[in-house]
């Protein structure tokens, strides 16, 4: 990297999360390659090599063009060619990580001017304009059938589902009980957990620690997990032995592993391709909504899911569950037609059976009293 992104680089690690300063770090070398290889914005022939005022000399227009090429760009190597496309969410990351580079450049004085304000806009979906993907209750159990029983698996998934089905079990169990984010639960160790208290730690955002309860369904399925399936610490390298989902090599579970994991069990659930599953954000969503469909308060349920503003829960509490299916089956035009029709023409024929018996009685009676006045 030039050396005069020393100081945003210190920006970053004093303001910015880990993994949102990981993603900057790669949009930057990214925006970075670009101008080496792509432009004749520089005479660098390495990213290292790019200078001060080279960067100083870039404008607005130049960012705007680099924007509309990472719409649709591709990568070249010796066996094969690569198209990538990316939407306008991760277009206005990129956008938004040169931006935050050039203004603290600016700021440092390192720059002349502060261009980030010609920057095109980008338009991105609010999250209240979004529609929330959550599982619905019985989906929820299709996939926790399927984690049981191994149902919808393949003869190659089963194969491994064998040696896994304790963990993966214990896994979505987490997922869709306390809603927590991938993160939070790849790094649970077993010291995490306190059987006695029945409860458990873990770690969120910013360094933060947070106890949760354990309920019957969550002890259940860690003590199965531990007591039936994990490795034991002494066959563990060191570094792993603490960790609480191991891989079946014996080491701590990583994000991508488990994200795999939770998409191949929503897919059976949704019926649908394992590419197309749901990712564990999703199963987030799912028991937030759920948690809000039982009648729970959104303060309660924003505290339990560690939402900084409760707003943000409020949008679970728009999505209610099933509301789309609920609302068109409240409209069933035909249904009640046929339902109407069935009506009247029940009503007609009872009208029918009253208006015969009561014909039949009104005749008998008077055939009853003819032969009375006779025998007189």
């Amino acid at each position: 990297m030039p050396r005069f992104l020393r100081g945003f680089f210190i920006y970053l690690r004093g303001n910015v999360l880990p993994m949102t300063r990981l993603a900057y770090l790669r949009d930057i070398r990214f925006f970075l390659k670009y101008l080496v290889r792509e432009t004749d914005l520089t005479e660098a022939e390495s990213i290292g090599q790019i200078t001060l005022k080279e960067f100083d000399a870039i404008r607005a227009a130049d960012i705007n063009i680099y924007l509309d090429y990472c719409r649709k760009y591709r990568v070249e190597t010796e066996k094969s060619i690569t198209v990538y496309e990316n939407h306008n969410k991760t277009l206005a990351r990129k956008k938004s990580s040169v931006s935050v580079m050039f203004k603290q450049l600016y700021r440092d004085g390192l720059l002349s001017r502060n261009i980030t304000d010609g920057f095109d806009p980008i338009r991105v979906q609010k999250a209240d304009e979004r529609e929330i993907k959550a599982l619905q209750d019985d989906e929820v159990m299709i996939m926790l059938d399927a984690v049981s029983t191994g149902a919808g698996l393949t003869k190659h998934e089963r194969s491994y589902w064998e040696k896994t089905r304790k963990r993966d079990k214990a896994i979505l169990i987490l997922f869709l009980t306390y809603g927590l984010r991938l993160s939070e639960l790849q790094q649970l160790n077993v010291s995490s957990f306190n059987f006695s208290r029945g409860e458990f730690k873990i770690y969120r955002k910013r360094g933060k620690e947070s106890i949760m309860p354990m309920n019957d369904s969550v002890t259940a399925v860690i003590h199965d997990y531990l007591n039936n399936e994990r490795g034991e610490d002494s066959a563990l390298a060191p570094e792993h032995r603490d960790a609480l989902f191991l891989s079946l090599q014996g080491r701590r579970m990583t994000q991508r592993q488990i994200r795999e994991l939770v998409k191949k069990y929503t897919s059976i659930a949704l019926k649908t391709s394992r590419s197309a599953g749901y990712s564990p954000h999703k199963l987030r969503a799912t028991a937030a909504t759920s948690l809000i469909g039982r009648g729970n308060s959104i303060y309660d349920v924003a505290a339990l899911l560690d939402h900084e503003q409760v707003t943000t829960t409020q949008l679970y509490a728009r999505h209610k569950a099933n509301v789309k299916r609920d609302l068109v089956h409240g409209m069933e035009w035909e249904t009640e037609r046929r339902e109407t029709e069935r009506y009247e023409n029940g009503r007609r024929k009872t009208e029918r059976q009253e208006t015969e018996q009561y014909e039949n009685g009104r005749h008998e009676t008077e055939h009853g009293n003819g032969e009375d006045k006779n025998e007189e």
